[in-house]
């Protein structure tokens, strides 16, 4: 009766609140945290977004000027492309975020025993889903940055899967900006491109590596070419738009800019490899789909 008694007529027990140090210490690479980081400095866009994406933004205390996503992030003065030591390290960081070690940042913050992860473009999705569970485990967030990842996955999986399929699959031409710089397969955007089965004009033997991936190409090259869609990734910084291109000498006998395929990007979300890529490659399939 005792047991009966001692089982069923005692209060409720509180729930156990995680600590600080709860799953810590934790290794990424050369990152060693021995507790959840609580201020956080983030030289770096997509990485900002990941953060806020996993729950980890009340942990952000400054994100660099280019972090324009979410709305919400605490921007700051600090660059990424010129970034200032004692700058970040008056705010106080227990670690910092930075997508390229340009000036040997790292090493810098490193000698002032700040704790630097380096979360570098990716080149594939695989890259941007490590980097994703990456800064879960490094923040305490490991759950929630895995939740993330599945619905990446199951999302493009999903968006991929209803692209109609074609014999002849459709052409484009991808702008990065009026110099008319392009990218191919071998990178992190035409990959987005190949998965939706659209073929790239700039795919070709001599340019395919060429430049890292991100060639020079000519007006008269894309002219001949003639792309079924062209997509403008130069909205926001060189604002071209579907009446800039169709100016252009020479382009409007191009069938993508006959037929009104000219897909406005956002410049901020077609740079980035973090969650809102989801919405990247609907933007293409939709396109895809309505190609032909």
């Amino acid at each position: 009766m005792g047991l009966l008694i001692g089982s069923c007529g005692a209060p409720p027990a509180e729930p156990v609140k995680p600590s600080a140090t709860a799953g810590f210490p934790v290794t990424i690479g050369s990152v060693t945290l021995q507790e959840r980081p609580e201020r956080i400095v983030v030289l770096a866009p997509t990485a900002t977004e990941m953060l806020f994406a996993i729950g980890a933004g009340a942990q952000v205390t400054a994100v660099d000027d280019q972090s324009t996503y979410p709305a919400d992030a605490p921007k700051s003065a600090l660059s990424g492309f010129q970034p200032n030591a004692e700058a970040i390290a008056a705010h106080e960081p227990d670690l910092v975020v930075i997508s390229s070690d340009i000036n040997q940042i790292a090493n810098q913050l490193t000698t002032l025993k700040i704790p630097v992860y380096l979360a570098g473009p990716a080149r594939t999705l695989d890259d941007s889903y490590t980097q994703l569970q990456d800064l879960g485990r490094l923040t305490g967030h490991t759950s929630e940055a895995a939740d993330v990842v599945t619905r990446m996955r199951g999302d493009i999986a999903q968006i991929v899967e209803n692209v109609p399929q074609r014999q002849v699959k459709p052409t484009y031409y991808y702008e990065l900006d009026q110099a008319l710089y392009t990218v191919t397969g071998t990178t992190f955007i035409g990959a987005l491109f190949d998965r939706i089965g659209l073929v790239n004009v700039a795919d070709r033997a001599e340019l395919r590596n060429a430049n890292a991936g991100y060639p020079q190409l000519s007006a008269e090259f894309v002219i001949q070419a003639d792309p079924d869609l062209i997509f403008l990734a130069d909205t926001k910084c060189c604002g071209q738009t579907a009446d800039t291109v169709k100016a252009r000498p020479g382009w409007s006998a191009i069938t993508a800019v006959s037929t009104g395929r000219i897909i406005a990007l956002d410049d901020d979300i077609a740079s980035r490899w973090g969650p809102r890529v989801v919405e990247l490659v609907r933007t293409i399939a939709t396109a895809a789909s309505k190609a032909g």
